[in-house]
């Protein structure tokens, strides 16, 4: 039986429990007799979907559930990955890992084209999404000028959405542009996000300042100058938030073959640079059971890229500054059971699994890292871009924004 069929059977059968109850609201008297850790015990073993109508038992049960101490208890498994198409603007789609139905709509029709002509994806974090909004299509959407864009930030799984505020001003003397952008939020510590803005000139390639909106003042603030290192970031690169800190890949300026993971917290400043192993970009970061990961094609002594063997790496611990490995592994038997080369574009939340896609860009793969072993295989849209991992967030986010 589906995860989501269990948990339909468990609400009917739960339902009809409450409502047989003589003398009193339906629910009130069950609810009554079960202590917090109890229900909470019995929530967290149901699928989120389910977990998000449950909140309509009682007061309590609503309580319990949006209470961000108990997120952690509560099932936020991985849902599966946003990505786009382009064929003269941006398609949406999504993947699901489940093969199940997708649980939003990826082409956001409150949002497009009612009110914006194109949207990219840009960032997803803990169930919020960031997009860059725009009234005109959107090849390239880091070419266009400061005031053809906007960003967005949602929350699918409730439908509620926010406009940010247009970024403060470049230097006059200089012209600015955006080389990536990153969503930090935690449920669990506050029901408030941030967005980071990096930026780099046409004077100076490399990181020159970012732009941090905070959802709380409804403002963005501006760091500039004071970055002592002088790191190119990648273009379209994904930042991970983990621990109240931003990480980011970049490039030390000069430094052609080596590559390093920036830790810049939430005033904008650079507290770690880590060097990343082999120095190589074949390879994609992401957040795992708490942990920082990353997983990357490994290299013989020429430091050629050997497509069929990948590592998995993780970061000790919040204050380190050091990646140790955690595992390799073999994908010869994926790529001679399909003929595919493959890449890495995202790693799950909850286990030692990663995502691969295809060279032709049509085909997903799991494969888990500690057991060796291949999981789905999920066909996609032809030519994909950017996959972002995806969480529901079944609660009422965003109501400190615009309301919507």
């Amino acid at each position: 039986m589906e995860e989501a069929d269990k948990g339909e059977v468990f609400e009917r059968n739960n339902k009809s429990r409450l409502d047989s109850h003589p003398g009193t609201p339906a629910g009130t008297a069950t609810a009554c007799r079960l202590t917090d850790d109890l229900i909470l015990e019995i929530l967290s073993r149901i699928p989120a979907r389910s977990l998000h109508r449950f909140k309509c038992v009682s007061v309590r049960w609503r309580d319990l559930i949006a209470d961000p101490a108990n997120r952690k208890k509560l099932p936020q498994t991985l849902a599966g990955f946003l990505y786009t198409t382009t064929a003269g603007r941006n398609r949406h789609h999504f993947a699901s890992v489940s093969c199940g139905a997708a649980p939003f709509d990826p082409s956001l029709p409150y949002l497009q084209p009612s009110k914006y002509k194109d949207m990219a994806q840009v960032d997803s974090c803990n169930g919020l999404l960031l997009y860059l909004s725009s009234s005109k299509n959107m090849v390239n959407p880091w070419a266009l000028e400061e005031d053809d864009f906007r960003f967005v930030v949602c929350n699918p799984a409730t439908g509620r959405w926010v406009e940010l505020p247009p970024q403060p001003q470049a230097p006059a003397d200089r012209f600015r542009y955006n080389c990536m952008a990153g969503l930090a939020f935690d449920p669990a510590v506050s029901s408030h996000f941030h967005v980071f803005c990096f930026e780099e000139t046409t004077v100076e390639t490399y990181m020159t300042g970012v732009n941090i909106y905070s959802s709380r003042t409804g403002a963005w603030s501006r760091r500039d100058g004071g970055i002592v290192e002088k790191v190119a970031l990648f273009f379209y690169s994904k930042g991970v938030f983990l621990g109240g800190m931003m990480y980011v890949i970049g490039n030390p300026k000069g430094i052609s073959n080596e590559h390093v993971l920036l830790g810049i917290d939430m005033q904008g400043k650079v507290r770690k640079t880590i060097p990343m192993p082999y120095g190589r970009r074949f390879g994609t970061i992401g957040s795992s059971q708490g942990c920082l990961l990353y997983a990357v094609s490994s290299v013989d002594d020429n430091n050629k890229i050997l497509v069929s063997e990948i590592e998995l790496w993780c970061l000790k611990d919040c204050d380190s500054k050091e990646m140790v490995l955690k595992h390799t592994a073999s994908i010869d038997e994926l790529m001679s059971m399909t003929g595919e080369k493959y890449r890495v574009v995202g790693i799950h939340p909850d286990c030692d699994t990663i995502f691969l896609v295809s060279h032709g860009g049509d085909t997903l793969v799991a494969y888990d890292m500690q057991h060796q072993k291949v999981g789905c295989i999920i066909n996609l849209e032809k030519n994909t871009q950017r996959f972002l991992p995806y969480v529901p967030l079944f609660s009422e986010s965003l109501a400190d924004g615009d309301g919507r």
